[in-house]
């Protein structure tokens, strides 16, 4: 062994690698209890049984900046180029309920993603898109109940009844207090909205997936691959207790429920992650949850290709590590996929990144051929073992984090954090020591890296925006807003579903800031403790 390039091999979990995988250094998996059939308890092979031998994963392209028609321009083109599902960005300011005009959104309006002001804007972005023929996934989260009324306003005046309309609003409120910061609302009260959807979907919208609980960004923080399992899951799992809580049973809003994970660069161990996911949450929603309704017990999930890994130094090599991580997406199993373009550690993506992010994935289901059969890495002494161990170190902090009483306890005492912390730093010292290879940043470094186009968001854009929402309001039935709003306030303080009052404000020309502003008025605003 002292030829080898390193002394240890191991995953971002932890997990040490043996030179090989054989009998004799593996737990013999039970092929009945642990590994099974695909389209069967306990879900290890996948979801349906013949996967992408009926129909390829929808694939997405995450897009939206500057304003709704722009963006309406970008989706279409898309779609025009294969694209199956649209992915809606929106701007910071919609994601934490502030309006174009509000002087803290003053610089960001239109820049990460597209402004969301009013239904005004919704029917623009969705001109001309057929809301019972096409997908669509919405990241939003702290106003996730507002966009989706929105959207089923959209729908309303397209003539498209609410059981044929198709998505996912992303809706996990849990992670951003983890790892990324978009909340606005304390926990308890967030929790209701989402509870809220849960049960306003499965009456009226029940094709529509209420919750995209997401590793994606607890991944992108820094954290581990067995770290964005346990914690996704975690999260999960009090999603869950709080819709019981509300009176929910659990097969009424569990087949709703989805995921969203980040894929990385080891592939084995993204693979393995793929499957230990399916696999456990299918044993906690069976013993733990009771749950009798197979729909309940499968995990389904989006994936996005990891935007942390890609380097501003040689974009072009981005392209190459994008297929790999779509490849390990494609071979754990997703239902939804969205590749990352080239130039995004740059700048929003342009036109021509964007295709070649597409044409990834359109060559890896047509051209590859491992789509032509369920879970082809089943069985490898590998992929197995790493599912194995994933699984159980998985399940070593979801039992951690039940005895610190749950999730909400476990973020509140920051527990959650400084794990993903220590992690993150962990990976930046080895790549700062050149312990971790990164090509073009440590190593294989080029001086003559040709710069590549990139896109640039015109500060005009913002003052039309602006210009726009304060339009809104001057046209609009000020009575029927103001009475429709403060029906919300009303509701807000009692046990009532808010989603049909957030309907009839939003199908009233209410904004997506005084929305939030009512519920704040209400609820008050969360402030992180700051840990000393």
């Amino acid at each position: 062994m002292g030829n080898d390039r390193r002394e240890r091999f191991e995953t971002s979990s932890g997990i040490e690698l043996p030179n090989d995988f054989n009998p004799d250094n593996i737990e013999n998996p039970d092929h009945a209890g642990d590994i099974g059939s695909p389209g069967e308890f306990p879900y290890t092979r996948g979801v349906r049984k013949s996967m992408y031998r009926g129909r390829f994963w929808t694939m997405r392209q995450y897009a939206g900046f500057a304003t709704a028609r722009e963006s309406n321009e970008r989706y279409k083109y898309l779609l025009a180029q294969g694209t199956t599902g649209l992915s809606v960005a929106f701007d910071l300011p919609t994601q934490i309920g502030l309006d174009s005009d509000d002087s803290l959104a003053a610089g960001e309006v239109g820049r990460v993603g597209v402004a969301i002001d009013s239904l005004d804007d919704m029917l623009a972005l969705l001109d001309g898109i057929p809301l019972d023929q096409v997908s669509t996934s919405m990241t939003i989260n702290a106003t996730a109940s507002t966009l989706l009324c929105l959207y089923l306003a959209v729908a309303r005046k397209q003539g498209v009844a609410f059981e044929k309309v198709t998505g996912t609003i992303q809706n996990d409120i849990l992670k951003e207090y983890i790892a990324r910061g978009t909340y606005i609302y304390p926990p308890e009260p967030s929790l209701r909205l989402i509870t809220d959807t849960f049960a306003f979907c499965a009456a009226e919208v029940p094709q529509w997936n209420t919750i995209s609980i997401s590793g994606y960004h607890i991944r992108e923080a820094g954290s581990t691959a067995a770290q964005e399992l346990a914690f996704t899951l975690a999260d999960a799992i009090c999603y869950v207790e709080a819709a019981l809580a509300g009176g929910l049973d659990v097969d009424e809003f569990a087949p709703r429920l989805s995921f969203f994970f980040n894929s990385h660069n080891n592939l084995l161990e993204e693979v393995a992650k793929f499957r230990a996911a399916r696999r456990l949450w299918a044993r906690i929603m069976k013993d733990r949850f009771n749950a009798r309704d197979p729909r309940s017990m499968m995990l389904r999930f989006h994936t996005q290709s990891a935007g942390s890994t890609l380097t501003a130094q040689q974009p072009e090599v981005n392209i190459v590590r994008t297929t790999i991580q779509a490849l390990a997406a494609v071979l754990g199993g997703t239902q939804s996929l969205h590749t990352n373009s080239m130039d995004e550690a740059l700048s929003l993506p342009t036109q021509h990144a964007a295709r070649i992010a597409l044409r990834t994935q359109q060559v890896i289901a047509h051209e590859s051929g491992v789509a032509d059969t369920v879970d082809p890495l089943a069985g490898s002494y590998a992929i197995e073992e790493l599912t194995t161990k994933l699984e159980e170190l998985a399940t070593e902090y979801i039992n951690k984090i039940d005895e610190m009483g749950g999730m909400l306890r476990a973020i509140e005492t920051g527990y959650v954090q400084r794990e993903i912390q220590e992690a993150a730093y962990a990976y930046q010292r080895a790549v700062e020591t050149n312990g971790a290879v990164v090509v073009g940043v440590n190593a294989f470094r080029s001086d003559d890296t040709e710069p590549i186009p990139t896109m640039a968001i015109d500060p005009q854009i913002e003052l039309d925006q602006v210009e726009r929402v304060r339009a809104v309001r001057e046209k609009r039935d000020s009575a029927r807003a103001d009475a429709a709003t403060q029906k919300l306030k009303q509701a807000t303080t009692g046990d009532a579903n808010l989603l049909p009052h957030i309907l009839d404000c939003v199908e009233n020309y209410v904004t997506v800031g005084e929305i939030s502003h009512t519920l704040r008025s209400v609820w008050g605003e969360y402030r992180e403790a700051l840990s000393i």
